[in-house]
């Protein structure tokens, strides 16, 4: 049984409420990939400065060791791992991963940034994001959900996929 979620994707899809709510619903330990972020990533994006693979490098490693901290334990992230190559680190450090990606249109991204209070992550970076952004391919262990329904449809569809 998978016992390692990573709800990822660009800002503004919902990651981090779904991944809270999905923990909660598993009785499994939350982690907040964004609070794993060295300070200069921090520092960068705060300043509209895209992060590239080095600056990332340390931030997945780091994300993959708390998956991989209690591996009796049942664990959802909320983490970006926009390329499959950043899922391969997740996956190298955790061993299985499920990944989950939210799916929104741009717009309705945008205008969710637009209203964001009190993050580092500006709405002008939320392009690069989706540039970097490759979704899970077939052979990749994880699913899409439609963003747009209420949590409690997509934790229904991901608990629904995760049993088969």
């Amino acid at each position: 049984m998978t016992t390692r979620i990573v709800v990822m994707g660009p800002s503004g899809c919902g990651k981090t409420t779904l991944a809270r709510a999905l923990a909660l619903a598993l009785n499994w330990r939350y982690v907040e990939g964004d609070e794993l972020h060295p300070e200069a990533n921090v520092a960068k994006m705060a300043a509209g400065r895209p992060l590239d693979d080095a600056d990332r490098a340390p931030w997945l490693i780091r994300v993959g060791e708390a998956l991989a901290a209690q591996p009796e334990r049942g664990v959802v992230a909320a983490c970006s791992a926009l390329k499959r190559k950043y899922r391969d680190v997740l996956r190298q450090a955790a061993g299985p991963v499920f990944f989950v990606l939210p799916v929104l249109p741009r717009e309705v991204l945008a205008e969710r940034l637009s209203h964001r209070r009190g993050h580092y992550m500006p709405a002008s970076l939320l392009q690069s994001q989706l540039a970097d952004l490759e979704p899970p391919a077939a052979d990749e262990d994880g699913m899409t959900v439609d963003g747009a329904a209420s949590v409690l449809a997509q934790i229904g569809l991901i608990r629904s996929t995760l049993r088969r």
